[in-house]
């Protein structure tokens, strides 16, 4: 079988367990050499650890290039210093792959303003930082005469597309993720950069929090010929191909892959439009139309 990142350097942060893990994995398996990001933060963020080195291992046992990386994403200066010693070690910087979250659910009445900073903090400033980093990378690249095919691939959720109860942190941050995902494919494509961002399915240690009786493992411990429809590694193909130089003409996508199905999302558009006829609309007025020819028979708000 043809490997799709032949030689590419990739960066995966959040790599050390559930989904993230699963795209290390699959990158390397397809020649990418990487930089196997994760901080070893509990599922709220709390504590560092070393749980990297135990996918660097897996790995080079299948062959592999890969280190460990342990910085904080939402801290610019140890982001920055990530991106130097990945040019160090491997000379440049081809993939980033943007997966570093932690969860802190509850409802809103309940919820501490430091939980959800802390909450955007990981997802939002992380993506961010990194992408902010590759982008300056990317661009100095393409000045020295470089003709690049640079990848930034975000990770959103059906919290941050359709909403999810006990969680206004983390479906915020996922929400913005895609609107950073749509700027920065804009803002990229002419250095040969696209910017895509996936929202993958899985039984991971964020999921496990959400409900009782849920559980999480690892993508690797299934074995080769298993299968289970909840696999965290279920998106990884799929970032696999768009990291590769196949997906050039993709960029400023939102694609979901859950179960044996990929979803290609539409975003925002105009469903409906009433228009007054005159400069402007009466509050009186707009009650009825509204109720009539916006929402038909169906009140604001139901779904």
């Amino acid at each position: 079988m043809p490997r799709l990142l032949e030689d590419k350097v990739a960066i995966v942060t959040g790599a050390a367990h559930g989904i993230g893990r699963g795209h290390a994995l699959e990158l390397a398996g397809h020649g990418a050499r990487v930089v196997v990001n994760d901080v070893g933060a509990s599922v709220r963020g709390e504590g560092e650890g070393k749980d990297a080195d135990e996918v660097v291992d897996v790995i080079a046992r299948r062959g592999g290039i890969a280190v460990a990386d342990y910085s904080d994403v939402s801290d610019a200066d140890r982001v920055e210093a990530l991106f130097e010693r990945t040019v160090s070690e491997f000379g440049r910087v081809d993939i980033v792959v943007n997966n570093a979250g932690i969860a802190r659910d509850r409802m809103i009445w309940n919820m501490t303003p430091e939980d959800f900073d802390t909450v955007l903090r990981v997802h939002v400033r992380g993506s961010w930082l990194t992408t902010h980093h590759a982008a300056r990378h990317w661009r100095e690249r393409v000045k020295a005469g470089e003709r690049l095919c640079g990848r930034v691939i975000n990770t959103t959720s059906g919290a941050g597309l359709s909403g999810n109860t006990g969680q206004s942190n983390y479906a915020t941050a996922k929400a913005a993720i895609v609107g950073l995902t749509l700027t920065t494919s804009l803002e990229l494509y002419r250095l040969g950069v696209t910017v895509n961002a996936v929202g993958p399915g899985g039984m991971t240690r964020l999921t496990a929090t959400m409900a009782r009786g849920l559980v999480a493992f690892e993508p690797d411990e299934l074995g080769a010929d298993e299968y289970h429809q909840m696999d965290p590694a279920g998106s990884s193909p799929l970032v696999a191909w768009l990291a590769s130089d196949e997906a050039q003409h993709v960029t400023g996508q939102v694609i979901r892959a859950i179960h044996d199905k990929i979803h290609l999302m539409g975003g925002w558009h105009e469903a409906r439009t009433i228009c007054s006829g005159e400069r402007r609309w009466d509050a009186t007025a707009l009650g009825a139309s509204i109720a009539a020819d916006l929402f038909g028979t169906r009140a604001p708000g139901l779904r």
